[in-house]
């Protein structure tokens, strides 16, 4: 019988955390803990994900990671999902950006371990590109055009110094289903779909901004084949990914899908340039990137776009 590896979520009532959690507690290999910062972790999920030991941890700090080392012990693999994501409060709060992306009280806590035996998975972003081109590659020069990206950039660097095995995973858009604890951020193709719903209501979708949008259970196969691939070869891992869907797509060809499989009138959209519309942040034009070393190094193929909003929505209406 193969030794049951730890694996610790940080940020686990997330909205990725959560789908994470589900992941890896039907995989049925592991030995589970999160992070949470509520007052009490949502009893659904705990219920769902059992048998798992959530951990009330400051970020910020570092406060409780002290009792996760006592009760759980140091885990084989951390994956961080915690984040301030908005990149307009980001802009709007510029320190505590900094002090919940760049993950410094996680990256001392495993250093204290006195070893190199935790692999830690971050979840980073595409918004580190410009957006000067499309379909960046894992070695093209990043210049991030916001708070947001910078502080997801900066955090990359002091992993990369800090620690031995890493893997840095750069995520564009992650959409899905709901959450077995609803999130409170709106989800993108359920925020589409319930404008469009409207009926008779035209609703504006920029046509000039390109992301690759992965579907959450993409991502979550993502991280389990880094988890799987550390475990079984036992040897210093040190990657950097961009993790994407298969297509480069605008908001408009989102609304688009969604419309499509739904069945809503097309007229109902209206593209509209980025530039026209002001959101308080710097938002890079074309991010999209190339996945070709994801395939390569972990084996994993993101689906079409227009297959996971299919399987979003179904998902949702079940």
């Amino acid at each position: 019988m193969a030794e049951r590896r730890r694996v610790l979520v940080v940020g686990g009532t997330g909205y990725l955390g959560q789908h994470l959690l589900q992941g890896l507690a039907g995989a049925l290999l592991y030995d589970l803990a999160f992070t949470h910062n509520r007052p009490i972790p949502p009893p659904d999920l705990v219920a769902a994900v059992s048998p798992v030991i959530p951990f009330r941890v400051d970020l910020r700090t570092g406060d409780g990671f002290d009792a996760i080392s006592s009760s759980f012990g140091q885990p084989d693999v951390v994956v961080n999902c915690a984040a301030l994501s908005v990149p307009r409060a980001c802009e709007m709060d510029p320190a505590a950006a900094v002090s919940i992306n760049v993950p410094s009280s996680l990256v001392n806590w495993l250093s204290s371990f006195n070893n190199s035996n935790s692999l830690l998975v971050h979840l980073s972003t595409d918004q580190v590109y410009e957006g000067v081109k499309s379909f960046y590659k894992e070695e093209d020069e990043a210049v991030p055009v916001n708070m947001y990206g910078k502080t997801k950039l900066a955090a990359e660097q002091h992993i990369i110094a800090q620690c031995s095995n890493y893997a840095i995973l750069r995520s564009s858009i992650i959409y899905g289903p709901q959450t077995i604890s609803p999130v409170e951020k709106s989800l993108p193709i359920q925020w589409i779909d319930s404008v469009l719903n409207k009926q008779g209501h035209e609703v504006e979708f920029f046509h000039d901004e390109f992301r690759c949008p992965v579907y959450v259970k993409d991502m979550v196969d993502v991280i389990m084949a880094a988890t799987k691939k550390w475990i079984s070869d036992g040897k210093q891992m040190q990657l950097l990914l961009n993790v994407g869907g298969a297509n480069r797509v605008s908001r408009l060809q989102m609304a688009e899908s969604v419309a499509r499989i739904k069945g809503y009138n097309p007229s109902l959209i209206k593209p509209v340039s980025a530039s026209s519309v002001d959101r308080g942040v710097r938002s890079p034009s074309d991010i999209s990137m190339d996945i070709s070393r994801l395939i390569q190094v972990l084996g994993v193929s993101p689906c079409l776009f227009e297959d996971g909003v299919r399987s979003t929505l179904e998902a949702d209406n079940a």
